[in-house]
């Protein structure tokens, strides 16, 4: 199974990662896991002035705050992943990634919010459920 898992470093990707791992079922060597992080996007205006290298290594160096401590962990467990970042809003680049690949499932983590907040402040979760076409567990 090709499974992607979207993560941000939050608590919420330590927990999407133990209930992984507490399931052998979803997480073992018989799968294939691409790991995700959307990096937040420099202004265009910004980003317009900055020579594209010094822009490309603020994005590497973003993203590896993140997957250092997924990098160790999928180490540990003896496990491989391709870790893949993209600059933009993060469920915008989760659904996009599903468009372009065939994932047999999408992973995240979710901060379980009740439905009157993620009506005014808007759900990564939420707008990939409701975008993406491949199957996806949410982790709370």
């Amino acid at each position: 199974m090709k499974i992607l898992a979207a993560v941000d470093g939050s608590p919420f990707t330590k927990r999407m990662l133990a209930y992984l791992a507490a399931h052998d079922d979803w997480f073992g060597g018989q799968h294939q896991y691409t790991i995700v992080n959307a990096v937040a996007a420099v202004p265009p205006r910004a980003a317009a002035v900055l020579d594209k290298a010094v822009l490309k290594a603020h994005y590497e160096e973003e993203a590896e705050k993140v997957f250092k401590p997924i990098r160790a962990f999928f180490a540990k467990q003896g496990l491989k992943a391709d870790f893949v970042y993209k600059a933009g809003p993060a469920a915008d680049v989760v659904v996009g990634l599903t468009e372009k690949n065939e994932y047999d499932l999408v992973v995240l983590g979710s901060h379980g919010h009740g439905s009157f907040a993620n009506l005014v402040l808007g759900s990564v979760a939420t707008k990939v459920l409701a975008r993406c076409k491949t199957p996806a567990l949410l982790i709370r």
